[in-house]
């Protein structure tokens, strides 16, 4: 009888012995195993394009795209008038660093894009806006690049095409807000703010599309700015940059 208990303690002892075996040796295992990967953020920011590897030229002009991105106050009711929709009618404007006055964005058009695309992609990287963009272009125009305003013939000639672009979503987070601050304005006070002719006929231009081309029919609002206050221009500002407000 004692022989029998003396056998069924050992045997107790050596599977104690293997479980604490066993789980040493996993532990280890555990320890030693890489980390798991940490799964993909779903927050992506995506950078704003850099340099001209791809940009278009036509001779020795280089084409450019940009919009001039817009909509129309919330109106009180009854039916409009064509002065109502320009009275309504607000557009958005950007800061440039090192310079006092606004502009409307855009920039290089590059040979992976369609020319009212690479106003929609300046538009988003530059203004923070999304939109529906005009089918036609509101007109072309040569001017020169702001670093080649008084060099001598046509270095740093730029032929530029400019869209209407109904805005539908306005960014909190966009690629360029560093150095570009918005501001949204009337389109009669935009006439003063504009530094150049051709940016005031592209706006005399946006007039005609919408007034004629829509049959004076006024386009919903999205509702993006508070009636009180019609600027919006996000504090994150570069030194030596503009930020209007």
């Amino acid at each position: 009888m004692k022989e029998s208990l003396n056998r069924s303690w050992i045997c107790l002892l050596e599977v104690l012995l293997q479980l604490t075996r066993r789980l040493f040796l996993w532990t280890r295992r555990e320890k030693m195993a890489p980390p798991a990967a940490a799964a993909p953020s779903t927050t992506t920011m995506v950078c704003a394009r850099q340099g001209r590897l791809r940009q278009r030229y036509e001779g020795c002009y280089r084409l450019v795209s940009g919009c001039i991105p817009y909509m129309l106050k919330e109106e009180d009711g009854g039916e409009s008038s064509c002065q109502d929709v320009l009275g309504r009618l607000q557009v958005l404007m950007i800061s440039t660093p090192k310079r006092g006055d606004l502009i409307f964005p855009k920039g290089g058009w590059e040979d992976d894009e369609s020319v009212d695309e690479a106003a929609c992609r300046e538009a988003f990287e530059e203004a923070g806006v999304k939109g529906i963009v005009s089918a036609t272009p509101l007109g072309e125009w040569i001017f020169k690049s702001k670093s080649k305003q008084n060099s001598c013939g046509l270095q740093g000639a730029c032929k530029g095409f400019m869209f209407g672009l109904q805005v539908t979503e306005l960014l909190e987070i966009w690629p360029e807000q560093v150095t570009h601050g918005r501001r949204w304005v009337p389109v009669e006070e935009a006439y003063s703010l504009c530094r150049y002719d051709w940016m005031r006929e592209a706006l005399d231009k946006l007039k005609e599309q919408l007034l004629f081309e829509s049959n004076f029919r006024p386009l919903p609002s999205p509702g993006l700015v508070d009636s009180s206050s019609l600027y919006m221009v996000m504090p994150a500002v570069a030194e030596g940059a503009v930020a209007l407000c």
